[in-house]
C-alpha cells in the first residue's frame, strides 16, 4: 500500500483527483449526518412534548380528585365513592408524574446526543470547506509545475552546442557570400571598357569651369 502510494504521488494528476472523490464523500457523510442529526432532535423535541403532556395530565387528575372531594364536601357525592374515584384520580396522577420523570430522562439524553452530533456536523462541515480552498490553491499549484517541469524539460533537451555551431556556420556562409560580392565588384570595374573611361573623362569638370566658377564665389564674397 505505501508503495502504491508513493507511484500515485508521482502522478501529479492522481492525487487531485483523489482528493476531489474524498471531498464527495465527505459531502455524502456530512448529508447522512445531517439526516441523523434531524432525527435525533425530532425525536428530542416529541420526547420534551409527551413530558409536557404527562406533567399536564398530572395535574389534571389532582384537578379532578379535587373536585370530587369538594362534591363530598358539599353533599352531592357520598363519600365512600368520593374518595375511591379521588384515589384513583391520584393514582393515575403519579402515573403520569412518573412517566412524565422518564420522558423528561429520555430527553436529556437524546438532547445530549443531538448536541454531540451537531459539534460533529460543524466540524465536518468546516473541514470540507478547508480542504475545498485547499484543493483550489493545489490544483493551481499543480498546473503552474506542470508548466514548469515542461520548460525545464524542453531547456534541457535543447542542444546548445549545435546551435551554436549552426550559428558558426550562418556566419561563415555570410562572410564568404559578401567576400564573393566584393571580388565581383572588383573584377566589375577591371572590366572598363576604353569608351566608357573616355566618357569617364569626359564628365569630370575641365580646370576652366573650375576657375570659372571659384572667380564667382569671389567676386559674391566681395574678394
Amino acid at each position: 500500500m505505501q508503495s502504491q502510494a508513493h507511484s500515485v504521488a508521482d502522478k501529479l494528476e492522481d492525487p487531485i483527483k483523489m482528493s476531489e472523490q474524498g471531498i464527495r464523500d465527505l459531502k455524502k457523510d456530512l448529508q447522512g449526518s445531517m439526516q441523523s442529526l434531524a432525527q435525533v432532535k425530532a425525536i428530542a423535541i416529541r420526547l420534551k412534548k409527551d413530558s409536557d403532556d404527562q406533567k399536564k395530565l398530572a395535574k389534571d387528575y389532582e384537578r379532578k380528585a379535587m373536585l370530587l372531594l369538594q362534591k363530598m364536601k358539599s353533599g352531592d357525592l357520598p363519600e365512600a365513592d368520593a374518595e375511591r374515584l379521588a384515589t384513583e384520580a391520584l393514582n393515575k396522577k403519579e402515573g403520569a408524574v412518573q412517566r412524565a420523570g422518564v420522558l423528561k430522562k429520555d430527553h436529556k439524553q437524546q438532547k445530549a446526543m443531538g448536541d454531540q452530533l451537531q459539534a460533529k456536523v460543524g466540524t465536518l462541515k468546516e473541514t470540507i470547506s478547508r480542504f475545498e480552498t485547499e484543493l483550489v490553491t493545489l490544483r493551481a499549484r499543480a498546473k503552474t509545475a506542470t508548466s514548469m517541469r515542461k520548460i525545464n524539460q524542453q531547456m534541457s533537451n535543447a542542444d546548445s552546442s549545435s546551435t551554436i555551431a549552426l550559428l558558426e556556420r550562418m556566419k561563415d556562409k555570410v562572410i564568404e557570400e559578401e567576400s564573393l560580392a566584393e571580388a565581383y565588384g572588383d573584377m566589375t570595374d577591371a572590366s572598363v571598357t576604353l569608351d566608357q573611361e573616355i566618357d569617364r573623362t569626359l564628365a569630370v569638370p575641365s580646370l576652366a569651369e573650375t576657375s570659372d566658377s571659384l572667380a564667382e564665389l569671389k567676386k559674391k564674397m566681395g574678394i
